[in-house]
């Protein structure tokens, strides 16, 4: 039986029957396969139509690829400006916003008292460069600041961020490098508590790692225990949303024994490998004290697949490297932006909605779907442009680290089983306009649909009407086809050029192992972004809309990863 069988109320016994929600389940591999056999059928019979729609589904995905370009500069400047901001002087500004406001216009009024705005155009020079920027971003917080209602601004000295870091069976030296890089944050140890969550089946290894853990970096914080998800419980599934609520239960009885408001607590959600740049957490703490919203909201680091990005085969590379930039785009599109991996949400929050699902393998994204219907559609997810640096699929062997990559993407998307629950829930839910829910079911269902279709559709439709209509053969547009389909991929190359810029510049540094040729590598390897798109992403996501057409539910299973000593 699928794991998605929440539902808001009672009403309507036959939203909640066996067989309407069969019926959902059916249609997103329906559309898939549709879609990519009605080009193969219909080049038999109207191949001047295919030929139409591979020129207009090409000019589409153009479109779509210029401006999802677009989306990564800006995105990644954004990420790389606001790395550097100092995040603890911003939180001391918030204790008291009117003397912060006051001292800001007066550094602001010095600034151009020193460097006159009249005369930046007259020569530009570094200096002047670093002047403006700081001048916009200056002026920017200022605006921000000044737009607060301080009435509903938390002084951050009230706030407490804690962490789960679930794991399972992961070796000390998987784990220690992430509780090293929590002791490195910018943000006061005395707010600062760490849960280590971890599985009992995972054997006695992980409990002795997790004790040995605590024991040494937990007089760090200002609360850090170790808690155990016992195994086999009733309702549960051997799923990592399991283990997380268990801890989060606990948390929740520290929170409360303690005196302590839950809506002070932001809660992060940490897998073993993750590892939060030094200002995540006092970049997370603003954006939460000056939400009025805050409850409403879930907060979204960028997942950055870089720990052992030089280590890793090139395909893993590529994937890796996709991943992390297609969520930088996704903050430009907030009304797109849903949990993935590591992400944050108060607490209060947390016990409002029973904390995560308890079967679900893609608890991250549910997550977002059970929230928005819970708060009657008031949810949005808030883009943290920090990094959480975490670990590409790396194996013992090439075939294992292939497979476990497959089987990581698959599980990703396997987010599409989420789509009988939101269609039921909108059904449902009254409160929410029925323009938004109809919005919000095809952003789910497109977005899962692409990735399943549009690396087949791109790479091989093109030639469909050629090789499969003798007739349509001898007509010029099926031998220009194929010209003019390359003509405006090629076109599409600009965006490909800018992910290899950026993919270029953000690598972290290269590890004295590998000789500077490795950058080489680095570069070619965007040859292979064919072969990758089809046979982990777009084949990862048809598996999963079948298995969930066909009724075979997918388990949760842990991804290996690794780094080269």
């Amino acid at each position: 039986m699928s794991a998605h069988t929440e539902v808001i109320d009672q009403s309507g016994r036959w939203l909640d029957s066996r067989w309407f929600e069969r019926l959902l389940e059916l249609i997103p591999g329906s559309l898939t396969w549709t879609f990519l056999l009605a080009p193969v059928i219909l080049s038999f019979f109207v191949p001047i139509a295919v030929a139409y729609f591979i020129i207009a589904f090409d000019l589409i995905w153009l479109v779509k690829s210029l401006r999802l370009s677009f989306f990564l500069i800006i995105g990644y400047s954004k990420l790389y400006q606001r790395q550097s901001l100092d995040w603890q002087e911003r939180l001391a500004d918030l204790e008291d916003l009117s003397k912060a406001i006051k001292t800001k216009r007066t550094e602001l009024r010095r600034l151009l008292e020193q460097y006159p705005r009249a005369k930046w155009r007259l020569t530009i020079t570094k200096k002047q460069i670093a002047v403006h920027s700081y001048y916009k971003t200056l002026t920017d917080y200022i605006n921000r600041i000044e737009s607060l209602d301080q009435d509903q601004v938390i002084k951050p000295s009230q706030l407490l961020n804690a962490v789960i870091i679930s794991t399972f069976n992961e070796s000390l030296a998987t784990l220690e490098p992430s509780l090293q890089a929590l002791t490195r944050a910018n943000y006061a140890r005395d707010q600062l508590i760490l849960i280590i969550g971890y599985e009992e089946r995972g054997g006695d290894e992980i409990a002795e790692t997790a004790r040995q853990l605590i024991d040494k970096y937990g007089h760090l914080f200002s609360h850090a225990e170790a808690i155990m998800h016992p195994d086999g419980q009733p309702g549960e599934g051997r799923v990592k949303g399991a283990n997380m609520t268990n801890a989060a239960k606990k948390l929740t009885s520290y929170i409360q024994s303690q005196g302590i408001d839950p809506g002070n607590v932001i809660v992060t959600t940490f897998d073993s490998d993750h590892r939060p740049h030094p200002n995540y957490f006092a970049y997370l703490t603003f954006e939460y004290a000056v939400n009025p919203d805050r409850i409403h909201r879930s907060f979204q680091p960028i997942p950055m697949f870089y720990n052992n990005i030089w280590d890793v085969p090139a395909p893993m590379r590529l994937i890796a490297t996709g991943n992390s930039f297609w969520m930088i785009m996704q903050t430009m599109r907030p009304h797109l932006l849903r949990n993935f991996a590591a992400h944050a949400q108060g607490l209060q929050a947390l016990i409002d909605i029973d904390y995560w699902h308890l079967t679900s393998i893609v608890e991250d994204g549910h997550q977002f779907w059970r929230s928005y219907f819970r708060y009657g559609g008031d949810h949005q997810v808030v883009p943290v442009f920090v990094p959480v640096h975490q670990d590409a699929v790396l194996a013992k062997t090439y075939l294992k680290t292939f497979k476990g990559q497959y089987v990581q993407l698959r599980r990703w998307a396997w987010g599409i089983s989420d789509f009988p629950y939101v269609v039921r829930n909108s059904i449902k839910n009254t409160s929410i306009p029925i323009t938004e829910k109809i919005q919000q079911i095809f952003r789910l269902i497109e977005g899962h649909f692409s990735w399943a279709t549009a690396p087949l559709i791109l790479t091989f439709v093109a030639w469909l009407p050629l090789y499969l209509n003798r007739n349509f053969a001898q007509e010029l547009l099926a031998h220009q086809l194929p010209i003019i389909a390359s003509r405006i991929l090629s076109l599409a190359m600009i965006g490909l050029m800018v992910t290899v810029v950026i993919s270029l510049i953000s690598l972290p540094p290269r590890p004295a192992r590998y000789r500077p040729t490795k950058r080489v590598a680095m570069l070619f390897q965007w040859l292979l972004l064919p072969l990758t798109a089809i046979f982990f992403s777009a084949f990862a996501a048809i598996d999963a809309q079948t298995r969930l057409m066909l009724g075979r539910y997918l388990d949760w299973k842990v991804t290996e990863k690794a780094t080269k000593p």
